[in-house]
């Protein structure tokens, strides 16, 4: 078993963090970002050419975090690839140790630096999810026995602001979970009533999965700003106001994480938070820290290399 997924097993409360590869080959950054929060956090997602933005590609960065000591969560996307290459990038983490795969529909080219290039999209993140639940059962989207079936971990994104309804978005999970999803991350939390108000309709549900709330520490008032103008993004006013009035942005940016971690801790539901703190992960350690989430819990190591257990 994955880390991730024994201490979700365990109920204890767990810690992901995110990771950018860059837009180039030395992978020098990327272990160091996996040394430093490998201490604090339980797994550390590596983004797949994330808002469609050619980078060093996922897998070969999550093999950087394994072997520099880190638990990676593979992100893995619909957008780049048909569902021959999906199955065997799955087959190629499971065979190198990863067990850990968040698969996402993916961000349309337009958004990014070729918007040129021809979407893929042969599946979507639900359709993907239940094809790695196939693939860890022994067999290929096309029916075929997998003689040594890949262990995964599988888990999605959702976004609880997004429309049209707090209700609508848990029904959204719940399918991810039928599909095969084990563990949800969501999109970054700034409003905790609608957080709140998602995770109820959620628990209506049965809570069918694990749900890590997203965390991103803001950096500035225009940064909030900038996310309020996003769709599918939802900003307090009172986060906005004690930016707007902070007189060091970055410290009170701090002191609104560690706040709103604690407050997620007690919403009913809620199994962990994922912290995005993308070109800021030397702020993590201390927001884990100072939330009251370190020492990580002690999980027994397995090596996870090869087929099912």
């Amino acid at each position: 078993m994955s880390r991730l997924s024994e201490v979700l097993a365990a109920g204890r409360f767990a810690v992901t963090a995110e990771i950018g590869p860059p837009k180039h080959a030395d992978a020098r950054k990327v272990r160091e970002l996996a040394r430093l929060l490998a201490p604090c956090t339980d797994a550390q997602n590596l983004t797949d050419n994330q808002t469609a933005v050619v980078r060093l590609c996922s897998l070969a960065a999550a093999v950087h975090v394994r072997e520099a000591g880190g638990e990676p969560v593979l992100q893995l996307t619909c957008r780049d690839r048909n569902r021959i290459a999906l199955q065997s990038d799955l087959l190629g983490a499971a065979s190198l140790g990863i067990e850990n795969v968040l698969c996402l529909t993916g961000d349309h080219q337009k958004f990014g630096n070729h918007p040129q290039a021809k979407g893929v999209f042969d599946l979507d993140s639900v359709q993907l999810l239940a094809m790695a639940r196939g693939m860890g059962e022994g067999r290929f989207l096309n029916g075929e026995e997998i003689k040594a079936p890949p262990r995964l971990f599988p888990g999605a994104a959702e976004n609880p602001f997004a429309g049209p309804s707090a209700a609508f978005r848990a029904a959204r999970l719940a399918k991810k979970a039928r599909a095969g999803a084990r563990f949800i991350q969501t999109q970054v939390v700034y409003d905790l009533a609608g957080f709140q108000a998602f995770m109820a309709a959620v628990r209506q549900l049965g809570n069918p999965v694990p749900v890590l709330a997203g965390v991103t520490p803001p950096k500035s008032a225009r940064a909030l700003k900038y996310m309020q103008g996003i769709p599918g993004f939802r900003v307090s006013e009172e986060a906005l106001r004690r930016m707007e009035g902070a007189s060091d942005p970055k410290e009170e940016g701090i002191r609104l994480a560690v706040e709103l971690i604690r407050q997620l801790r007690e919403v009913p539901g809620v199994a962990g938070v994922h912290i995005m703190a993308i070109g800021w992960e030397e702020a993590v350690p201390r927001i884990v820290e100072e939330s009251g989430l370190m020492p990580r819990p002690e999980i027994q190591e397995t090596d996870g290399i090869g087929g099912a257990a």
